[in-house]
């Protein structure tokens, strides 16, 4: 058991769902989050050891979510990697402050592969 807790924001349920059953597989503690406006206080509540954040999101965008994370004294050091089907996402999440970024869809393997890099 890997016991590690991994927070995951995404607004498509979905993607979440397989997400989750994919990292709770590995042993990891997956908590999901549909609303990227909800990211900071979920980090709070449940202190996780990575954040996956989609990067196109309604409300606030990956970036936005990353930028205030990076922004902040309490937390910037934390750990984010970013999905995103956009073809410009991955310099957008590292310009942001992204430590990993997965295109979507997402090989299984490499998608897990890149978060034991982070945290495992």
């Amino acid at each position: 058991m890997k016991n590690k807790i991994i927070l995951v924001c995404d607004d498509e349920e979905g993607i979440l769902d397989v997400v989750e059953m994919m990292l709770d597989a590995e042993g990891f503690t997956v908590y999901t989050e549909l609303e990227s406006a909800h990211v900071l206080n979920r980090i709070k509540e449940y202190t996780p050891d990575l954040l996956i954040v989609d990067l196109w999101m309604p409300v606030m965008s990956g970036d936005e979510v990353i930028r205030k994370i990076r922004g902040s004294e309490e937390i910037k050091s934390l750990p984010i990697m970013v999905m995103s089907a956009s073809r410009d996402g991955e310099g957008i999440a590292f310009d942001a402050g992204a430590d990993r970024f997965i295109s979507k869809p997402f090989d299984i393997s490499a998608f897990v592969s890149k978060v034991d890099e982070l945290i495992g």
